[in-house]
């Protein structure tokens, strides 16, 4: 397989849409054919091969990146959506898109790390225990020690 050019989807939609024009115009295909020539500046088979072109994107315009030229060696098989026209065939690249996570609902898990916090801890508070501050606020409006 020889790759032979290729074309991005940006000059595409502007031949798409002078061909739309020129058509509503009521021009013909060959003057159609010309124009864009002069248009893109191609000539020869570049121009045979953007037309073509042109054809294969106005049939794939759905997440399109590109088209690309190529020329197959004997016994090799054409790609997949792969058109071929004359000896060339024309194969549109597609944007590969990802489908959004669905959002889980939020169960009793906790916070930040998902696990949940400690269990008996305060906001706060510290691991190693009370502070001292703590245990005298505490010792003050409860019980006495004994």
């Amino acid at each position: 397989m020889k790759s032979v050019t290729e074309f991005a989807i940006f000059t595409l939609n502007k031949g798409l849409a002078a061909k739309a024009a020129l058509a509503a115009e009521g021009k013909t295909p060959e003057e159609i054919q010309t124009s864009l020539g002069e248009t893109f500046k191609l000539e020869g088979d570049k121009l045979k091969y953007f037309i073509n072109a042109l054809d294969v994107a106005g049939q794939n315009q759905k997440d399109l990146k590109r088209v690309f030229v190529i020329s197959l060696n004997e016994g090799e098989t054409a790609p997949a959506k792969a058109v071929q026209v004359e000896e060339m065939h024309y194969v549109p690249e597609f944007l590969i898109t990802t489908k959004p996570m669905p959002v889980e609902a939020k169960g009793g898990r906790g916070g930040k790390g998902g696990r949940g916090g400690r269990g008996g801890e305060k906001k706060g508070s510290s691991p190693w225990g009370m502070s001292p501050e703590e245990k005298a606020a505490k010792n003050k409006g409860g019980a006495p020690k004994a």
